[in-house]
């Protein structure tokens, strides 16, 4: 864990529970970007060692969006390195501010057992992720869904993924992959499997050269729950029996954080049912119901 891999002249990515991309400026072979920093301060101490030891200056971070796994180690490296933090659109804010997070997935003030590393990341300095403040080898990939303005980066035959798929082993495991906007999800799957290039790093899977088959393993996850969801409430459904339910499929095992992520990725799916038509939602007896039309 946390080896250095290289994959061109100038793109690396560092191998960690989520991988982090590190790119070689051209223009200035000794300062390098980092896209996403690692979980805590511990990953920040080890990708600065793997830093010194090739006499890499740390120009700045990029972050793909702002969930912890991926913005952890901002703080510790922008402390010791006095290095950039970017991070775009709405990204930016809970970066900026990581009580958000658990924030919104709670849907009030969230209790104790979710004020933690895990969901919370210690507060950075992130700047706005613009055209202006990017090196001429990174390009930005919108890839919302996952997140709200999640941003994947392209430098030049190799494109960094962030969370738009999840691996075999992950679905399998934990059948229901935390999204915040399903139709923006299916969107950016679909750009995805239209791309072209030599390499793609997804943050939680393994590289590869053809991400078509992955991305579209899951596509179909999302259609399946979307049909499931759609049996469930031929009867009217309260959104926590449904949940409840959705558990017991997958073989879930609940608990305050995936009540937290399973839950907003549900919310989720409702929004997205409700929008196009394929559910209603009712109140009755102080009960808000959920049904297929």
């Amino acid at each position: 864990m946390f080896e250095l891999v290289q994959l061109t002249q100038n793109c690396y990515f560092i191998q960690s529970p989520a991988r982090i991309g590190l790119v070689c400026l051209r223009d200035c072979p000794d300062e390098v970007v980092l896209i996403d920093s690692g979980s805590d301060r511990d990953a920040g101490k080890k990708v600065k060692r793997i830093l010194d030891s090739r006499g890499w200056k740390l120009k700045a971070i990029y972050n793909t969006h702002s969930h912890a796994d991926h913005i952890g180690g901002n703080r510790y490296l922008q402390e010791q390195t006095g290095c950039a933090v970017y991070a775009p659109g709405m990204e930016r804010d809970f970066t900026l501010h990581p009580l958000l997070e658990p924030a919104f997935l709670y849907g009030g003030f969230p209790p104790g057992d979710l004020r933690h590393k895990f969901l919370m990341a210690q507060e950075s300095r992130a700047e706005a992720l613009t055209e202006q403040v990017l090196p001429p080898d990174l390009e930005p990939v919108p890839l919302p869904g996952h997140s709200f303005d999640m941003t994947g980066f392209r430098a030049g035959d190799v494109v960094y993924l962030a969370d738009c798929l999840s691996s075999e082993a992950t679905l399998e495991k934990y059948g229901i992959s935390f999204l915040v906007d399903v139709e923006a999800y299916l969107d950016t799957l679909s750009h995805v499997m239209e791309m072209q290039a030599e390499m793609f790093v997804p943050s939680h899977a393994e590289p590869v050269k053809d991400i078509r088959p992955l991305a579209k393993r899951n596509m179909d996850r999302v259609w399946e729950i979307a049909g499931i969801m759609e049996e469930m409430a031929r009867e009217p459904l309260t959104e926590e029996t449904m949940l409840q339910r959705l558990f017991a499929r997958y073989n879930l095992k609940m608990n305050a954080e995936q009540h937290a992520l399973v839950g907003s990725t549900v919310r989720s799916y409702l929004a997205w049912e409700l929008g196009r038509g394929r559910m209603e939602r009712y109140f009755e007896n102080n009960l808000c119901l959920f049904r297929t039309v």
